[in-house]
């Protein structure tokens, strides 16, 4: 018997020695990647706002990530005098966002702008504040810096242009190549084209997708000769469009300036899509 026992050890540790040699292998599996970031908002104190008479508002500055857009907001309370009770705030203005010392983005308040990707951001905004109901109302310049962490969303459409810089007192002929690169979606895409109003500037096309805008009331058939609106259906990865357009200018220069609106698949959500930039072509 004691023989049998010392046999039937040594059978076990001879089983147990193939398992420890490929344990390794099954703990080596690669962990799975982290789930992306949500889209989310970010939010830091920016500066305390003081009135003559006892008016204080603190603002904060939020900036949106995660979107092809970055929303950025100035919500504020606001108190009078000593006074325990806040009232509801309504901020205006302006902000900038830089980085790095370089302006990447701006506009007003509460607005948005393209989305520049992670990075730690230096906004600077020029706020007014008034409560309501009245009693507050203050201005100044605030400041936040916010580290934005979402990675930069993957464009899902592109504008190309074949020249960037136009001519006074000649006509120039510009190709636009408009893509879809996303799967997501469908064919159709707004594409629009707007040089400066007042200075004699015409843009004219043979595409029958394209037409000059209509202003004025029914029964005005006056269209505003300086844009162009492109109705485009049959957009597809790997199938562009080009649209071919002339600008005339006279003597004074014009930048032309484009645009894409566009639709993702969301069934019957209302606000769905998004706007693209498209390259600015200059005048010298």
């Amino acid at each position: 018997m004691p023989r049998r026992s010392t046999s039937l050890r040594i059978l076990m540790g001879a089983a147990v020695l193939p398992l420890a040699l490929v344990s390794p292998a099954w703990g080596g599996t690669d962990p799975a990647p982290p789930a992306p970031e949500p889209p989310s908002t970010l939010c830091a104190m920016a500066g305390v706002l003081h009135g003559d008479h006892g008016q204080r508002a603190a603002v904060s500055l939020c900036a949106g990530t995660g979107t092809p857009t970055m929303a950025v907001s100035a919500p504020a309370t606001c108190r009078r005098h000593s006074a325990v009770v806040r009232f509801a705030c309504r901020t205006s203005g302006t902000w900038t966002a830089r980085r790095a010392g370089e302006t990447v983005a701006s506009g007003t308040l509460p607005g948005s702008g393209q989305y520049p990707g992670p990075g730690t951001y230096d906004f600077t905004a020029t706020v007014r504040v008034r409560s309501a109901p009245e009693g507050v109302d203050v201005q100044g310049t605030v400041h936040a810096t916010l580290t934005l962490t979402a990675p930069k969303p993957k464009a899902t459409h592109g504008i190309e242009v074949d020249r960037s810089a136009l001519r006074p007192n000649a006509v120039t002929t510009l190709r636009y190549t408009v893509r879809r690169d996303s799967d997501e979606g469908d064919g159709s895409a707004r594409f629009g084209l707007i040089a400066e109003e007042g200075t004699g500037a015409e843009l004219t096309t043979s595409d029958t997708r394209c037409v000059n805008p209509l202003v004025g009331r029914y029964p005005s058939r006056v269209r505003l000769p300086h844009a162009l609106d492109c109705a485009l259906t049959d957009l597809q990865p790997g199938h562009p469009d080009t649209v071919v357009v002339r600008v005339s200018l006279k003597s004074r220069c014009s930048t032309v300036v484009s645009k894409l609106g566009y639709w993702m698949p969301q069934g019957q959500t209302l606000y769905t899509g998004g706007m693209l930039a498209g390259p600015t072509v200059g005048c010298s």
